[in-house]
C-alpha cells in the first residue's frame, strides 16, 4: 500500500507510523472595515485610541475612518488634522456609531448601548467591577462582540495598554506631587529633590511594579531620597536591577512603613491588585502622623486606593486635604498627558486594527491570537468572561470551543 501522500507518511522516533491531526486551512481573505472614533463622554478623559498619522496608516490599507468631530481636540489634534490623514468627519455619535468597528477609552453608556447593531467590534475599558448585571446583559442582546483593552495581551504575555498607561502615570505622579509640593496652600514651599547644603525630598513609593518603577526612576533623577515598599521580594530585586542602583527597600511591614511615612514629603500609591480591590496599606492613623503639607499621590484609585483616606477626585478638582495632608486621586492619571497617551494607546490599537483586517475579520484573528481571546467578554453577543458570568450569574460558553464549532 502506497502511504507516501498520506497522513500516516510521518513517522516517530522509534520508526512507528503516528496518525497526524487534519489540520483544515483557514481562508483568509482580507477584510476592510469602517472604524468609528466617537468624542468621549467621560468629561474627563481627554485621550483618544488612534491619532492622525494611525488613520492615515489605517486609510491606506484601505479602512476608512469616521471620527466625531472635536474628538482630538482634548488631546491636542484638530479636526483638520484627522481630515488631512483621510478621516471622514461626521457631527454626531450616531453616525460613529454605525462603523463596523467601534474604538474608544471608556465603556459605553447606556445610551451608547443602544446605538449598536448586530455583529459589530467594541474596543474599549470596561472594568468589570463598576457595572451591574443588567450592563452586561443589555450589551449581550446587542449580538456584539466585545474586548477590553485592559485585559488585551500580547505574545510575551503582558499587558499592553495597563503597561503603557503605567509607564504614563509613574513618571506623571511624581512630577504632579512636585507641583504640589511647592504649592504655597497644598504644599510645603519645597522643592522636590535637593541642593547643595539643603536636604533632599523623602518620597515613599508604594508598590514595585511598573508605576513604582518609573516613578521611582523619575524621583530620583529630580535628586529626591527614596523608598520604595512592596510585599514581593522579587519585585523589589527586579526594580533595583532595573534602575541599576542600590536604594532602600523593604517588604510592607506596618511599623517600618509607618516609620517611613512619618518623614515623608511624597507618597506614591502604586499598588495593583490582579482581582478586586486594592489593599489599603496605609491607615488613617498613619496619614495623621505624616508631616503638614505632604503629598500623597494614589494612583491605585481605580481600584479603591491603597490607602485609607483616598477619595476619587477628578481632573477638574484634583486634591483635597486630611490631617493637613494632601491627597491626588484621580483615577485616570495618563489623560493629565493625553497627547502623549494618545500616541502611546494608538502604537498598540493600530496594529491590532491592522491585523484583523487582514485576517479576513475578528473570528480568524482570535484563533490565531490568543492574547485577544483572552480580552473578549462577548462573542456575537455570547458572554465568554468566566468573571463576569459567575459574578452575575449570566449564561457563560468557552470562547475556544465557540470558535471551534463555527469552522
Amino acid at each position: 500500500m502506497d502511504i507516501s501522500g498520506s497522513q500516516f507518511s510521518q513517522c516517530n522516533p522509534v520508526g512507528q507510523f503516528a496518525p497526524l491531526e487534519e489540520l483544515l486551512e483557514i481562508t483568509r481573505n482580507p477584510k476592510r472595515f469602517t472604524i468609528g472614533l466617537p468624542t468621549e463622554s467621560d468629561p474627563f478623559e481627554n485621550r483618544i485610541l488612534l491619532v492622525p498619522s494611525a488613520v492615515a496608516q489605517l486609510s491606506a490599507n484601505g479602512h476608512q475612518v469616521v471620527v466625531q468631530r472635536k474628538a482630538g481636540l482634548r488631546s491636542n489634534f484638530t479636526d483638520q488634522d484627522y481630515a488631512n490623514a483621510g478621516a471622514i468627519l461626521v457631527e454626531s455619535t450616531e453616525e460613529v456609531f454605525q462603523c463596523d468597528v467601534i474604538l474608544k477609552l471608556t465603556a459605553p453608556t447606556d445610551s451608547e448601548i443602544a446605538l449598536f447593531r448586530p455583529r459589530q467590534i467594541l474596543i474599549s475599558s470596561i472594568q468589570f467591577h463598576r457595572h451591574c448585571k443588567d450592563y452586561f446583559r443589555k450589551l449581550s442582546q446587542k449580538r456584539i462582540s466585545a474586548l477590553a483593552l485592559e485585559l488585551i495581551r500580547d505574545d510575551s504575555g503582558m499587558y499592553p495598554a495597563l503597561r503603557a498607561m503605567s509607564e504614563i502615570a509613574g513618571p506623571t505622579s511624581v512630577l504632579i506631587a512636585a507641583e504640589y509640593l511647592r504649592h504655597p496652600e497644598y504644599g510645603r514651599g519645597t522643592m522636590l529633590g535637593g541642593v547643595p547644603g539643603v536636604n533632599p525630598s523623602q518620597v515613599v513609593i508604594l508598590g514595585a511594579g511598573t508605576v513604582g518603577e518609573f516613578a521611582a526612576n523619575t524621583a530620583l533623577a529630580m535628586g529626591a531620597s527614596v523608598k520604595v515598599f512592596d510585599d514581593s521580594v522579587t519585585k523589589l530585586r527586579s526594580l533595583q536591577i532595573n534602575l541599576k542602583q542600590t536604594l532602600f527597600t523593604s517588604i510592607l511591614q506596618p511599623a517600618v512603613l509607618s516609620k517611613a511615612l512619618s518623614t515623608a514629603d511624597v507618597v506614591i500609591g502604586a499598588i495593583h491588585s490582579k482581582q478586586g480591590r486594592t489593599p489599603m496599606v496605609i491607615t488613617e492613623r498613619m496619614v495623621g502622623s505624616m508631616k503638614q503639607g505632604s503629598i500623597i499621590v494614589d494612583v491605585s484609585i481605580d481600584q479603591g486606593g491603597c490607602c485609607e483616606t483616598s477619595i476619587p477626585t477628578t481632573l477638574a478638582n484634583p486634591v483635597y486635604q486630611k490631617f493637613g495632608v494632601t491627597h491626588y486621586c484621580v483615577p485616570n492619571i495618563a489623560s493629565k498627558v493625553p497627547r502623549t497617551a494618545s500616541y502611546a494607546m494608538s502604537n498598540i490599537f493600530t496594529p491590532i486594527a491592522l491585523n484583523i483586517g487582514n485576517e479576513g475579520g475578528l473570528e480568524n484573528t482570535l484563533r490565531q491570537n490568543q492574547g485577544l481571546r483572552l480580552s473578549t467578554y462577548l462573542f456575537n453577543g455570547i458572554l465568554t468572561n468566566r468573571v463576569i458570568s459567575e459574578k452575575h450569574q449570566l449564561p457563560f460558553q468557552d470562547l475556544d470551543l465557540l470558535l471551534a464549532t463555527l469552522r
